[in-house]
């Protein structure tokens, strides 16, 4: 093992990305597939992951800030991307120069965007995003017919064109929540209503990672799954529907050493040897996206064995356990933290300790955590 290997590092898998595409393509049928990359790609990578996910089958990409999106750009992705979390000020001229199609959820957008087609005599593409009752952004239901009447003179005018329309499901990941049928009918009608004011959307799109495996009435046009992507089930009590993990969190063994019986470990000596034991040293901790509460609760695989870690988890370092089993861990070695391969922890297993999901914990790894990249598809 080189000395140059990063201490801490995220190790995304290309391939296993490209296999959980191919997977949603099978559920989404004749819908295409938008693989969202928003917040660096669920901390992935946007441009490896876009590349690596158009390459297995994806359409198109989604993100949330146009500046998220002229990064796609600037890496040579031509793909259609789309963007739909901005404010009124947001740079929309980039936006049209680029070909970025434009999410709007208001009038106060919409007219943002005029404003932006008509200085630079391009016109704008953009989808409406509608609140069917997520009730985040999207354009409300008062909003809405204000909407339809300026988008009716703008697309007659060529100042914008109208690509797509649509909406989030706030209860997905509860498959038959009556909720999840209301939010379609309130979409299919504001369709409807949108055709009244001769507005034709070219594509709609509802479906998220849970619908796109569990909901095949709700494909329309285009799926729009996020993390399953990464290969973490949006319904983990039901399924891991196939998917493969695509990161491993890991760390090299920065010391061994031997702990006396009654010594304590850590701050705070919350762990105190019962017996003489050996203990390995991991260089991560909460600055590098290791939770505190975790402290005391995980376990860590070292070769092919587990290691619970022990003491409290600190700012760049924690302590494993190796006791008298230690077969042969020693400096250097790497300390799988969570990750995809057989054996390895899982992320879902740190989320449920810590009572969240397992898209904050892919999104925590940061600071020093130098990420690389293994597989064939996209590699970079």
């Amino acid at each position: 093992m080189s000395s140059a290997d990063p201490q801490v590092e995220t190790v995304v898998d290309l391939d296993a990305i490209a296999h959980n595409v191919r997977i949603l393509r099978e559920h989404a049928g004749d819908a295409a597939v938008m693989v969202v990359v928003k917040a660096d790609a669920y901390n992935h990578g946007a441009v490896q992951v876009g590349r690596a996910a158009l390459a297995a089958g994806a359409a198109e990409l989604g993100v949330t800030t146009i500046s998220e999106a002229l990064e796609l750009r600037a890496a040579g992705i031509t793909a259609p991307i789309l963007s739909w979390l901005n404010t009124s000020d947001a740079d929309y001229a980039a936006a049209i120069a680029a070909d970025i199609e434009i999410g709007v959820s208001s009038t106060a957008h919409l007219r943002a965007v005029e404003r932006a087609a008509r200085a630079s005599g391009t016109t704008a593409t953009v989808t409406l995003k509608l609140d069917t009752g997520l009730n985040r952004n999207g354009v409300s239901s008062a909003d809405y017919p204000h909407v339809l009447s300026l988008l009716q003179e703008l697309v007659a005018e060529r100042v914008v064109h109208l690509r797509a329309m649509f909406s989030h499901l706030a209860h997905a990941d509860q498959p038959q929540h009556p909720v999840i049928d209301v939010q379609r009918d309130r979409f299919v009608e504001a369709i409807a209503v949108a055709k009244e004011y001769g507005l034709q959307p070219e594509v709609v799109h509802l479906a998220n990672s849970a619908a796109t495996l569990t909901r095949p009435d709700l494909a329309f046009d285009m799926v729009r799954p996020g993390i399953a992507v990464y290969g973490l089930s949006p319904i983990p009590e039901i399924s891991d529907f196939g998917l493969r993990p695509a990161m491993t969190f890991r760390a090299r063994v920065a010391l061994v050493k031997r702990v006396a019986q009654g010594e304590g470990v850590s701050y705070g000596h919350e762990w105190i040897a019962p017996h003489d034991t050996t203990v390995a040293l991991i260089p991560a901790g909460y600055a590098d996206g290791v939770p505190r509460g975790l402290g005391g609760r995980i376990a860590l695989r070292i070769g092919d064995a587990e290691y619970p870690n022990i003491g409290r988890v600190c700012m760049d370092q924690l302590v494993v356990d190796l006791g008298e089993n230690r077969q042969g861990v020693q400096e250097g070695d790497r300390a799988v933290l969570f990750g995809g391969a057989p054996g390895d922890p899982h992320a879902q297993r740190w989320a449920e300790l810590m009572d969240t999901i397992h898209y904050e914990i892919v999104c925590s790894p940061r600071g020093r955590v130098v990420r690389g990249y293994t597989g064939q598809a996209g590699v970079v």
